[in-house]
């Protein structure tokens, strides 16, 4: 029996036979001495006897993310990969342990593996085998190619089990297929330079998205539509660029009733902080500024492609924040769509100002069950938190609660925050607006902003009460995470997968 999984980039095939198919990829429990019960069949003598001698030896410990690679056997090639201890094992330290096998493939390897599992549990399995389709990702669209293409072409891997685990690995490995796609997307839009990937160039990917699935439905708010809607945060973030600002609804299932998820992005496809430039070094990372239009576009591709049946719905709030002659000056005051006004303090705390009409059109258009937003928002949350874990700030503590575990389960972590009541006072202590769109201070900056945004978040149809909501600052783990073994390089796709756990609950 062979049931078949397909990735974007490598193809997964569950087995139940013992066939060795290319390299044999073996992983290992730390201080195994010798191969696990099970995964002897179809191994050659001669690769069996120097593995065996291997273990028994020593020489490979089996620590977690260490790999050996064994060639020059008439009995072909292996690679021991090690999982660190059985009652220690995490499904991120499995998959972890699955991305370096991965990371570790050269020319010698080939592009056909076969990984052979005995004696552990579905979901750290499972957990390897989307270790491995997630770090099996390069975007090198750009790159010309070489004459010799013979390194090039999907990686191949076939897993086997016992035969009671078959079934339930199958569905592991391609619900994590489906999934990676949104997470490749998600890397792909992030990783795009943004000569080329602008406000309606996003639009126009997201419509040709919407053709391909007769249940997705896109919508686009263009730059007159938003002028004359009075979207006065998107207008003014990118009225100076040459590249108009856009807003981009997804609809998923639109068929059916009743309030649903709402994911919405910030989307500065570049931001140069507008008329209070920033510095120049590193500001060619500031294509990454749409990273939270990114992982919302992401999600919508795993939702559609994992084949969830409910009501979802995106929002990308997309601009190119720009120093021009047309662009918004500090000082400036803004009617956004809310209707509240904003004194714009810094025009590089511009991804709060798209975002505040994106929440508001969200809540008042939409019917949301909750509303998720995600942005790159400040350096302050960096600081905070590093690169290990994105900002989570709500005005519900079931949702906080709901993110924090989705998170946990994914390995993508989201570290509650606060949104104290001192803090919302200081973004509405303007004197001549209704709030203002920098905090008074250089203190507690991804908090202040996370306030702001709370602003812009509607009631619920009849209720004195805000719809639930919860903001992720993903400005420290949209890229640059050198310790996410998932990827390689560029942006990372985050938290794509903790909110197709949370919405679909696989």
């Amino acid at each position: 029996m062979r049931l078949h999984c397909i990735g974007e980039t490598m193809k997964v095939i569950v087995d139940t036979n013992g066939n060795i198919n290319g390299t044999l990829v073996l992983p290992v429990w730390q201080d195994s001495k010798s191969m696990a019960e099970g995964t002897e069949e179809g191994v050659h003598r001669s690769l069996k006897s120097q593995i065996e001698l291997i273990l028994s030896a020593g020489d490979f410990k089996g620590k977690s993310g260490t790999v050996m690679t064994l060639a020059g056997t008439e009995g072909g090639k292996a690679m021991l990969a090690g999982i660190g201890k059985q009652d220690e094992a995490t499904l991120q330290s499995m998959r972890d342990a699955g991305a370096k096998v991965t990371a570790s493939l050269k020319k010698i390897h080939g592009k056909t593996l076969t990984v052979k599992f005995a004696g552990v549990e579905v979901e750290h399995m499972g957990a390897f085998v989307e270790g491995m389709i997630l770090r099996d990702y390069s975007y090198d669209k750009y790159k010309s190619k070489d004459d010799d293409e013979s390194d090039s072409g999907e990686i191949t891997a076939h897993v086997t089990c016992e035969n009671e685990k078959t079934k339930e690995l199958q569905h592991s490995a391609e619900l994590s297929a489906a999934v990676a796609t949104g997470v490749y997307l998600a890397r792909d839009l992030g990783n795009a330079p943004p000569n080329d990937l602008y406000p309606m160039a996003y639009a126009q990917q997201a419509i040709e998205f919407g053709e391909k699935h007769d249940n997705v439905h896109v919508k686009v708010i263009t730059y007159d539509e938003a002028l004359s809607l009075g979207m006065g945060g998107l207008v003014g973030v990118g009225m100076g660029s040459a590249r108009k600002p856009c807003m981009v609804i997804f609809e998923i299932n639109g068929d059916k009733p009743g309030p649903s998820p709402c994911i919405v992005g910030k989307g500065i496809t570049f931001d140069t902080g507008g008329i209070s430039l920033k510095p120049p070094p590193s500001m060619d990372e500031m294509k990454y500024d749409m990273h939270g239009s990114a992982t919302t576009f992401g999600v919508m591709q795993a939702i559609v492609a994992s084949g969830h049946k409910d009501r979802v719905i995106g929002v990308a709030c997309m601009a190119e924040n720009m120093p021009s002659s047309n662009a918004q000056r500090p000082g400036d005051v803004i009617k956004t769509y809310s209707g509240k006004t904003v004194e714009v303090l810094n025009t590089d705390a511009e991804g709060r100002l798209v975002l505040a009409d994106g929440l508001w059109y969200t809540g008042m258009k939409l019917n949301p069950s909750y509303i998720i937003d995600l942005a790159t928002l400040t350096g302050a949350c960096v600081v905070a938190l590093g690169h290990e874990a994105s900002g989570l700030w709500s005005n519900n503590d079931e949702l906080l609660n709901n993110i924090k575990k989705a998170g946990e389960h994914c390995g993508e972590i989201a570290w509650p925050m606060p949104l104290f009541k001192a803090f919302e006072k200081e973004m509405t202590d303007s004197k001549i607006a209704d709030v203002r769109n920098l905090g008074a201070g250089r203190w507690g900056g991804s908090n202040t902003a996370a306030a702001f945004l709370k602003q812009f978040v509607p009631n619920g149809k009849d209720s004195d009460e805000q719809i639930p909501w919860a903001h992720l600052d993903i400005a420290g783990t949209a890229w640059g995470a050198k310790t996410n073994k998932l990827v390689k390089t560029g942006a990372t796709g985050i938290h794509v997968r903790t909110l197709h756990h949370l919405i679909t609950g696989q």
